[in-house]
């Protein structure tokens, strides 16, 4: 892998002595737009929850698409390990002059309920200026874009010097056994097979309204998940006694919300902050240099002064699902939480389940692994990626940095990355960064930053899908 800071060093150096670029158009012409924004309403309007739903008639609007375009059907496959688990696997073909680029997006998003939210997660909202509806910003707008793209270069007649590779896969948001990408690589890898890819898991950064990065995803955190498990004998109601699994469980989750793990740094988070430093407020770009720098201190003031830096400087664990009791007049005889980690790539798991088998400290909580998780590799920063992001970044938004970066939560990139495909998280969907509702109630994307999204893929998949040499 080049050393991160060997390729960021001469981008700098470049961008900084060169003459601000033309601006270039931020949307793509109004039909495309209208093609565009037809695919997410009709994405988005499936319920593609991983208990409750089915990404299949995903992967079947999407074929049923490209099918009527012209693309032939044996460039396109809709399969999957369950009927209700498809996945849409489409290949554009180009002149085969270099390997084939792949653009991932899952199709399955985080169950939603209606009475938690303000409308119906699975319609299509339009509403002051933003597009509403589970999976608007994960991950069903980079999802309909891919298939947007791959028509409008079969209307325009382009011919890429590489076949392009559209995956839209299940189970990105469950894991498990029907996990569209482990799928493909363990049953039909040659579909997918590729230079390298690009992903979910880095986006454009605003604050207030203003762009200030746009994020190049390289590496990510893995997930562990834990379950805390207090057993009792139980017993009448009536007859208390302090030995009860709910309390028990209770005091596990007091400690643990209390304890946070050690703050650091690798080599891609120092250079994260080294950039941001270039483009927060004088009162914290001292911090920020120091952090990337190494010191305790500064990574103290800045993991509390931000909730998503506090994510990058650290591994987190916290509680998200509990159950407990079998009837209202019964001591308990179960009580369990889950506990998500999010764990930084030089973590070890064993360390993790040892750190918080030390919160608990108590013998009547039985502190329980699930499943076998594992870190994944980071990415090598390719020139020519970062070098095509960075492009279309200054033509598009002068002014605002191309910032690689670990992603605080975990994509099915890390699955690519460990079978030997470099993965690059880049969407050009601007977010507030105190505003980021991925997983949440009334989960949202601002209209204008699909639309920009839109238009700045459609670039770069063209850049990075064409000689570098062709006009």
């Amino acid at each position: 892998m080049v050393p991160l800071m060997n390729v960021l060093r001469p981008l700098v150096i470049v961008a900084a002595l060169a003459a601000a670029p033309a601006h270039a158009q931020l949307t793509r012409p109004a039909p495309e737009q209208a093609l565009a924004r037809a695919i997410y309403k009709e994405f988005i309007e499936v319920q593609s929850g991983f208990t409750t739903g089915s990404t299949t008639p995903v992967a079947q609007a999407a074929a049923a698409r490209l099918k009527a375009a012209g693309f032939p059907d044996a460039d396109i496959h809709v399969d999957g390990p369950n009927p209700r688990k498809m996945n849409l696997v489409v290949r554009y073909r180009g002149t085969g002059a270099r390997k084939p680029i792949l653009l991932l997006a899952h199709t399955d998003v985080v169950e939603a309920k209606r009475e938690d939210w303000s409308m119906d997660p699975f319609t299509f909202v339009e509403k002051d200026g933003y597009f509403y509806g589970r999976g608007t910003g994960d991950d069903k707008a980079q999802a309909a874009v891919w298939i947007a793209l791959l028509l409008q270069y079969k209307a325009e007649g382009f011919t890429p010097d590489r076949d392009i590779i559209v995956a839209l896969t299940a189970d990105e948001e469950g894991g498990g056994p029907f996990n569209g990408v482990q799928w493909l690589l363990d049953n039909h890898r040659d579909w997918i097979d590729s230079e390298f890819a690009l992903n979910e898991g880095g986006w454009g950064e605003s604050v207030n309204g203003k762009r200030i990065a746009n994020d190049l995803q390289v590496s990510e955190k893995y997930v562990l998940t834990i379950r805390l498990e207090s057993r009792n004998k139980g017993g009448h109601s009536s007859l208390p006694i302090a030995d009860n699994a709910i309390y028990h469980l209770a005091g596990a989750l007091d400690r643990l919300s209390r304890f946070e793990f050690p703050l650091k740094t690798n080599e891609v988070t120092a250079a994260y902050f080294k950039q941001m430093a270039k483009i927060e407020s004088p009162a914290v770009k001292a911090d920020l240099l120091q952090v990337a720098s190494g010191s305790q201190a500064a990574m103290k003031r800045v993991a509390k002064s931000s909730t998503p830096w506090n994510a990058t400087l650290r591994t987190t664990c916290v509680a998200t699902m509990l159950e407990g009791g079998h009837a209202p007049n019964a001591l308990p005889q179960l009580a369990a939480a889950t506990v998500n980690c999010r764990v930084l790539p030089g973590d070890a798991k064993d360390y993790v389940v040892q750190a918080i088998t030390k919160v608990v400290a108590d013998t009547q909580v039985a502190v329980i692994l699930q499943g076998n998780p594992s870190p994944g590799v980071a990415s090598p920063l390719r020139a020519d990626v970062l070098q095509a992001v960075t492009g279309v970044t200054d033509q598009m938004w002068p002014g605002v940095i191309t910032l690689p970066m670990m992603v605080m939560g975990a994509t099915d990139g890390r699955m690519l990355r460990s079978a030997g495909i470099p993965t690059y998280g880049v969407q050009g969907f601007f977010i507030d960064r105190d505003d980021v509702r991925f997983h949440g109630r009334d989960e949202r994307m601002r209209v204008q930053s699909f639309y920009e999204g839109h238009a700045f893929l459609y670039e770069l998949v063209k850049r990075l899908s064409r000689n570098p040499t062709a006009s």
